[in-house]
């Protein structure tokens, strides 16, 4: 084998091999210097909380006293579906008389637990048309513009007859 063959093969190899590096993507609360795990309870106010840490990823719904911090970290792989290799979640509940830190739990992809949804719909009123039936539809029913002599033609002002 020629010494150009023996480099063009070894190209093609680290090319293959290089295709299935997963591609990791990070999203959400992402700690610059302080990590939430270092928020103190009963010593940490909510404004020094959001000076360590900055702003909540999500706030709770029906409580304010309670931050959340969310991170996650997905792994791709060629045309695969992304897939999740880490999650935490850090829930930093506050004090409702003095806003001083009264908790932090921290959830982690472990933690988490699949939910089903009900797949059913809402039936509507009429019947579905299909695709050909859309496309064909106003064949047959007139022009899609108005005539010009009637009112509310471009054009024409409402009562003008010329």
């Amino acid at each position: 084998m020629s010494r150009p063959v023996a480099i063009a093969a070894l190209a093609a190899a680290l090319l293959a091999t290089g295709a299935c590096t997963p591609l990791t993507a990070y999203s959400g609360f992402q700690a610059v210097e302080e990590q939430p795990k270092d928020v103190k309870v009963g010593e940490d106010t909510k404004s020094t909380v959001m000076g360590k840490l900055g702003s909540p990823s999500a706030t709770s719904t029906f409580d304010n006293n309670t931050w959340y911090y969310m991170t996650q970290v997905t792994d791709r792989v060629a045309f695969y579906r992304p897939r999740v290799v880490k999650r935490d979640v850090v829930a930093i509940t506050f004090a409702q008389a003095d806003e001083k830190v009264a908790g932090v739990k921290t959830y982690t992809l472990r933690d988490g637990k699949v939910v089903n949804y009900a797949d059913r719909e809402t039936p509507t009123r009429g019947r579905e048309l299909t695709v050909l039936e859309q496309l064909l539809g106003n064949v047959g029913r007139g022009g899609m513009l108005p005539r010009d002599d009637q009112d509310g033609a471009p054009g024409n002002r409402p009562g003008d007859r010329r």
